[in-house]
């Protein structure tokens, strides 16, 4: 049966994401899909892992490539969805691109990443490599999709990380909080270095991507005809809002600038002070609010959410546990749906419920 998906569809995707982009749309996305369907062949041999680099550099990409249409053959995509995969390397992959190497824990699933040797920061330094054979990892899997799919679906970038957590791996977190009083200049010389590899990493695969991709999406499946990427920075959860805007908020706002729709990832009640100067930056397009482990809910925060609102902001909210009425919660919240994308999957005993809500925003 294959992907339930095709060209015609793909020309109302662009259109419509398009028109959310530029503030034209009139109403939410919702990018909700439906599992539970038939795939029409037999699953293949190679497992599902949520993170692409537990396959061995000996698992031919082909096969890991199979396994993703198999999972993707599994789903409807009505409304605003579409067909979507993400080369997972683990969060921060720059940092594995710049020689760190990959620890995967498969008992307890996560990437991490560890570097060889322990330098001080005066002896870093960060430079593109073409060759690094984990770059040639992604490359080498993003390729075999575009291959596989010839642009039926949408294949994300990796997630290379932000410019200071890339650091952080090369210095610790406790010795990075230390640097940014100790050695100011050298924290920045090294987030201006890192900065410039993320880009030349984005462009390399990106140049593979674009062979056959109908757009951009990141980890975060937000579709967009031109660059977008979530960026993002866990490690100003352990600093000040003046050291948010000393370190952290130049660079992330270089990033904005050189991508057409930059959305950032908020991740946890420990970045909120560093809100406003987020919302500060003009090219920031969007926020992403994750509350986090421990903490209230998505529905639990209208002041987030209205200070986005007002700043002129998108906003992108998880359907977590197929809560479709999150959007109408959060629109109530900020006075509008308008501006919110809501992307979720639901099982096949909730397709008449997504459909009628579909309908009821304006998406059937």
């Amino acid at each position: 049966m294959g992907i339930d998906f095709d060209a015609s569809r793909w020309a109302r995707v662009k259109d419509t994401y398009g028109q959310w982009w530029s503030g034209a749309l009139g109403r939410p996305l919702i990018s909700v899909a439906v599992g539970g369907r038939d795939p029409g062949r037999p699953e293949p041999s190679l497992p599902a892992h949520a993170f692409t680099a537990f396959y061995g550099r000996s698992v031919a990409p082909e096969e890991i490539v199979d396994r993703w249409d198999w999972d993707l053959s599994r789903r409807w995509f009505v409304g605003d969805a579409f067909p979507s995969i993400w080369p997972n390397f683990g969060a921060g992959v720059v940092a594995g691109f710049c020689g760190a190497d990959l620890v995967c824990r498969t008992d307890h699933p996560t990437v991490w990443f560890r570097p060889l040797d322990e330098r001080q920061i005066a002896d870093l330094d960060f430079a593109f490599d073409p060759d690094n054979p984990w770059l040639r990892r992604v490359q080498d899997v993003c390729g075999a999709a575009g291959e596989r799919w010839g642009g039926l679906v949408q294949v994300s970038m990796t997630d290379l990380g932000g410019a200071v957590d890339i650091l952080s791996t090369f210095r610790p977190a406790e010795r990075l909080l230390l640097d940014l009083y100790d050695y100011p200049d050298q924290v920045r010389r090294l987030v201006g270095q890192i900065h410039d590899v993320w880009f030349r990493c984005f462009d390399a695969i990106d140049a593979v991507l674009q062979r056959t991709n109908p757009g951009y999406t990141a980890w975060t499946p937000i579709f967009s005809a031109t660059p977008y990427y979530m960026l993002q920075c866990d490690f100003c959860y352990m600093i000040s809002p003046a050291m948010f805007d000393a370190f952290v908020r130049p660079e992330l706002a270089a990033a904005c600038g050189r991508l057409d729709h930059p959305f950032y990832h908020l991740d946890g009640p420990g970045q909120l002070p560093h809100l406003d100067s987020l919302l500060s930056i003009p090219d920031l397009a969007g926020v992403q609010w994750i509350p986090g482990a421990g903490a209230p809910g998505q529905r639990h925060w209208p002041d987030v959410y209205r200070r986005i609102h007002q700043a002129g902001k998108l906003i992108q909210l998880y359907a977590e546990n197929g809560d479709l009425e999150l959007l109408d919660v959060v629109a109530d919240q900020i006075g509008s749906a308008d501006g919110i994308i809501l992307i979720g999957e639901v099982g096949p005993d909730r397709r008449d419920d997504l459909e009628a809500f579909l309908a009821r925003h304006g998406a059937a």
